[in-house]
């Protein structure tokens, strides 16, 4: 039997932010394109149908629970898009260093959490 390299798993790797940030992207693209969808098919739905149908629509997602949603996809998008970029940069050759890699890994979700708040903040106050 050859000598072999085994695959990479969890017993030879250790967890890292890279990891957790790798995850938190396919996470939140499935989430993006699951909620997202069906937030634009009722909506584009609601805009078809006339005026009372929209304003069950818009009257939805002015409850708490349509906020959650929303601010929950505006999350979910700016992580996936501050992943994305890091991706990106990882994909043109640059950001390997192990420091450089880990600080991105853990910059990315906390940008996202920044951008987020400033979105609903400039929504919500204006």
């Amino acid at each position: 039997m050859a000598n072999r390299p085994i695959a990479p798993h969890l017993q030879i790797w250790k967890w890292g932010p890279h990891m957790a940030v790798s995850i938190l992207h396919r996470i939140t693209g499935d989430g993006l394109a699951l909620v997202g969808l069906g937030v634009l098919l009722w909506w584009l739905g609601a805009m078809a149908s006339g005026p009372v149908a929209y304003a069950t629509f818009a009257d939805f997602f002015e409850t708490p629970f349509g906020l959650i949603v929303l601010i929950g996809l505006s999350w979910a998008f700016f992580t996936h898009m501050m992943s994305g970029l890091r991706h990106f940069v990882l994909d043109i050759g640059a950001g390997y260093e192990l420091d450089t890699n880990k600080t991105w890994s853990i910059m990315a979700p906390i940008i996202a959490i920044l951008l987020t708040i400033g979105l609903w903040a400039f929504i919500l106050l204006r």
